[in-house]
């Protein structure tokens, strides 16, 4: 679809963009390794994007960079080759092309694959982030932001959540947890085609996010802070379609309070 200067391929390359300072910071930190796990992600998304363009005609999308690059950076390290192809595949072909690409997703293609990992390899060590990647996430929101991919509803209604559990004594601003929930934030939560579209959905859900963080820091014992930010990401999204449509309840309800 298209709008004015604005087609598919354009966010993509905006979205591509704002990635470019939690790219750097990350890229500096991981080194060699980071690089040779993110080129390997970049070379399985693809493969299987020109697999579906030569079987089925669908156009390779740039969004397949960010989906990369989220799963270099959150996915659990140590796995063997066939693990991490196997789950980086999952993630692109049933969380995104199966749909028709990017755009038609109603899951983010790397938390699919992200959430295939982590819960399919448990002995698997989740990464260890660097409080540097705060510095970067936050700076990719604001770029996000600025070029109008990210909804400034959702990061507000998050930020609320979060400072209210800092308020009630929960680590959402340790140096060893606010990475992984900002870097999760950015990357996945906030994805312009499977947050939530409506204003009041946007709230909610950034609220929903921030709520899941602090109940899963105050109950789940032994989690890894990058498992604990996914899994709260994962069903931050899954929730989208359902605070879509209390928004638009609530929508209809108060029309009907005022006119009847």
């Amino acid at each position: 679809m298209t709008r004015g200067m604005w087609s598919r391929e354009t966010v993509a390359l905006f979205l591509v963009i704002a990635m470019l300072p939690l790219a750097v910071v990350w890229l500096t930190g991981a080194g060699w390794d980071g690089a040779i796990r993110l080129l390997a992600a970049l070379a399985i998304t693809y493969g299987w994007q020109l697999a579906f363009l030569l079987l089925r005609a669908q156009p390779p999308s740039l969004a397949g960079v960010v989906t990369a690059f989220a799963i270099a950076v959150l996915a659990p390290t140590g796995l063997g080759a066939f693990a991490f192809v196997l789950g980086v595949s999952f993630g692109v072909v049933i969380g995104e092309l199966a749909f028709g690409g990017w755009g038609r997703n109603i899951l983010h293609p790397a938390t699919v694959a992200i959430a295939f990992l982590g819960f399919g390899y448990p002995a698997a060590p989740w990464p260890e982030l660097s409080i540097l990647i705060t510095w970067g996430a936050c700076g990719t929101l604001a770029l996000a932001v600025a070029f109008g991919l990210y909804a400034i509803r959702l990061v507000a209604g998050t930020a609320i959540a979060l400072s209210l559990a800092a308020l009630v004594g929960l680590p959402v601003t340790d140096p060893f947890t606010a990475p992984a929930i900002l870097a999760s934030f950015a990357l996945l939560v906030c994805d312009p085609v499977t947050s939530a579209n409506t204003q009041t959905g946007r709230w909610m859900q950034g609220l929903f996010y921030g709520a899941l963080i602090a109940l899963f820091l105050a109950v789940w014992d032994g989690a890894a802070t990058t498992q604990l930010a996914l899994s709260a990401a994962l069903l931050a999204n899954l929730a989208a379609p359902l605070l879509d449509e209390i928004a638009l309840l609530l929508w209809q309800a108060t029309r009907r309070n005022r006119h009847g």
